[in-house]
């Protein structure tokens, strides 16, 4: 190989392995995923404990962000613990038969700062759909944390789509974020 083509090679090698995100792993003690919907004339607020994800970061290009993040189910806590057993159970979540909600972000759109507009898909009992949302992404050094809210329509993923339920039950769910992580 020529001279002139090596130093396009090793050029070439460097910007694509600079340019490739790495790595990052969620700190869950620092992190949450809550669920808010109006019933019964209030608001009622559920906290997912139990999910994991995998994320790719390059700190220097965040719109080429990816994350995945698996949340279980019959984790969602809500108060009182009445609530909790109707929201996992068959008529809602219905938890034993889909034991999992996944978020995937594809993609995030600079609008300035710290501001993204975050593309991704939802996975809800077998249903995925498009979401596109606001996020404030903010990083600095070894740690990331990514914050931001989405509305999502229950009856799109056939939850409470029958009986009483569906009158007594907002069709509109907020999902909130604040998800903090660091390099793995």
């Amino acid at each position: 190989m020529r001279p002139a083509g090596v130093v396009a090679w090793l050029v070439a090698a460097l910007l694509l392995t600079a340019a490739a995100p790495a790595a990052w792993v969620f700190d869950r003690e620092g992190s949450r995923i809550e669920m808010s919907v109006r019933a019964f004339g209030g608001s009622h607020v559920g906290r997912f404990s139990e999910w994991r994800g995998e994320a790719e970061l390059d700190p220097g290009r965040p719109e080429g962000a990816r994350a995945t993040v698996t949340v279980q189910s019959g984790s969602l806590r809500m108060s009182p613990a009445a609530v909790t057993q109707r929201a996992i159970g068959p008529a809602f979540l219905d938890a034993a038969r889909h034991p999992t909600i996944r978020f995937e972000l594809k993609s995030l759109e600079p609008l300035g700062g710290s501001r993204y507009s975050a593309r991704a898909e939802v996975t809800v009992k077998g249903r995925r759909r498009d979401v596109a949302f606001p996020v404030d992404l903010r990083v600095a050094g070894a740690r990331a944390q990514l914050t931001g809210a989405f509305t999502l329509d229950r009856t799109d993923f056939g939850i409470g789509t029958s009986g009483p339920w569906n009158r007594l039950i907002g069709r509109e769910v907020t999902v909130r974020v604040a998800l903090q992580a660091r390099p793995a």
